[in-house]
């Protein structure tokens, strides 16, 4: 590969180039008034590829934005990578938080990054990691090393659900027929601590709904008489943890598959700082399920928690109230095997059980997704670990992401494939937040790491 990797030297300065005429596009899938800057992006993607040297590009309509596919099929019998990204990105506000335009990209050196990083929405997430892929195949194209067939799937609505995106891949099987599915849209631990996201947790999304009188009342009047939502919502809430602060629903844990020691061990050799973690938080002291450490308890292990509470009256000064109703929205992070649907209808049949006489209570479910996990013994696991190995000079870490991408549980589900998630992000480079910015050093990385993928992945799948 030393004709790649000489090729990506000397190009390094065009490639960052590249991807700030990219950044200057404001594809915010969100808004409908950004939707020609969506479709515009979509069109610079696909030429891109076409330049790398892909074949059959195609921009594919959808009922949202579009899809750009593309491929470069080199022979039938060697291996397929099928490569995932997104090229919207999230809205930019609140703009007077940033310090610089959100779509005026600007290399600025940080403490962690002294080398510079590119700020501007979208710049890590995904639009950088995304074109990393663009670039390291095209610097295999150029060094005729492309030692494998490669696809491309580049999205415009991740950060709007991948509604489409579903329905395109359920429709799309023989063209999207691959081996692996690549991925780069998470991060790594450290820019010198390199890491390997291999799962990532499930989702399911609840609103509940607790109603006493059928109008607010005198707290004077009615104050021990009748029940008051809003005391009844806040007992129900705080039964769901036990002392242990495990989860109380009965079913919950049925299908949590534990980790092997040999994981965990795994896991445990990535630095933490319970000391830093606490002072970064303002806090005094972590909390969680007995049993587990900090960072498990936020990757490994299934949660619940409240996310807004509301009811009665909260405006200024004080009125002696007992409110009608109350509301609260409750995310449950869920883990291997764990169901969405499962999970929900558990959650909806115990709420309503625990409900007191004098009361009724509404569940509504809004949206889940499922977990999903790369085992660390599988050939593309085994592949990125040495394509990291060799770029960084140590073995990547193996981490579970506390965060949930339904997507990858999709595309298990429909193509059979699992995806290797080989992010080169840091958790301080602030997506979804004003002054997102990418490193030099990271976006460079990635573009050298990736090639090695490639490589080892073939050469494992020749050797089995």
């Amino acid at each position: 590969m030393k004709n790649t990797q000489e090729y990506i030297t000397k190009n390094k300065e065009k490639f960052v180039q590249e991807l700030i005429e990219l950044l200057k596009i404001p594809s915010i899938s969100a808004d409908a008034n950004y939707a020609n800057d969506v479709k515009l992006t979509a069109d610079s993607v696909a030429s891109s590829l076409k330049e790398a040297g892909a074949d059959n590009v195609e921009i594919c309509e959808t009922a949202g934005h579009p899809i750009v596919y593309a491929e470069k099929i080199i022979d039938a019998n060697l291996p397929t990578v099928l490569v995932y990204g997104h090229y919207d990105v999230q809205p930019a506000d609140p703009i007077d938080l940033w310090t610089s335009p959100p779509f005026e990209p600007v290399i600025k050196k940080t403490e962690i990054h002294p080398e510079g990083a590119i700020f501007a929405r979208g710049a890590c997430d995904d639009k950088g990691q995304m074109f990393m892929h663009v670039k390291a195949f095209e610097a295999m194209m150029n060094a005729n090393e492309l030692p494998c067939n490669v696809k491309f799937m580049i999205e415009g609505e991740e950060e709007v659900g991948s509604t489409n995106l579903a329905i395109f891949v359920k429709n799309n099987h023989d063209k999207l027929k691959a081996d692996v599915i690549l991925v780069s849209d998470t991060g790594m631990l450290a820019n010198d601590t390199p890491s390997i996201t291999t799962g990532l947790r499930g989702l399911s999304y609840v609103e509940v709904e607790v109603t006493g009188p059928n109008r607010d009342l005198h707290s004077g009047l009615y104050g021990g008489c009748v029940a008051n939502p809003i005391n009844i919502l806040a007992n129900m809430i705080a039964s769901l943890h036990d002392e242990n602060n495990k989860i109380t629903i009965p079913g919950f844990y049925d299908k949590v598959i534990d980790l092997s020691d040999e994981e965990r061990a795994e896991m445990a050799k990535a630095p933490f700082s319970k000391e830093a973690y606490c002072k970064a938080l303002d806090i005094d002291e972590v909390m969680g399920e007995a049993g587990y450490s900090t960072p498990e308890r936020g990757a490994i292990r299934p949660t619940l928690d409240v996310n807004g509470i509301w009811g009665g009256y909260t405006g200024e000064g004080a009125k002696t109230v007992i409110a009608s109703q109350a509301f609260a929205k409750i995310s449950m992070r869920l883990v291997p095997d764990q169901s969405s649907e499962e999970i929900t209808n558990l959650f909806v049949k115990h709420f309503e059980s625990i409900a007191p006489k004098g009361t009724k209570v509404k569940v509504t479910p809004h949206h889940g997704g499922e977990p999903s996990v790369t085992p660390i013994d599988s050939v593309g696991y085994k592949a990125a670990a040495i394509a990291y190995e060799n770029t960084f000079g140590k073995k990547p870490i193996p981490v579970r992401s506390g965060g949930s991408i339904p997507i990858v549980a999709m595309f298990e589900k429909e193509l059979g494939l699992k995806s290797i998630l080989m992010g080169f992000g840091l958790d301080s480079d602030a997506i979804h937040s004003p002054d997102e910015h990418y490193g030099l050093f990271n976006f460079y990385k990635g573009i050298e790491t990736i090639p090695h993928f490639f490589v080892e992945y073939t050469k494992l799948l020749k050797s089995k």
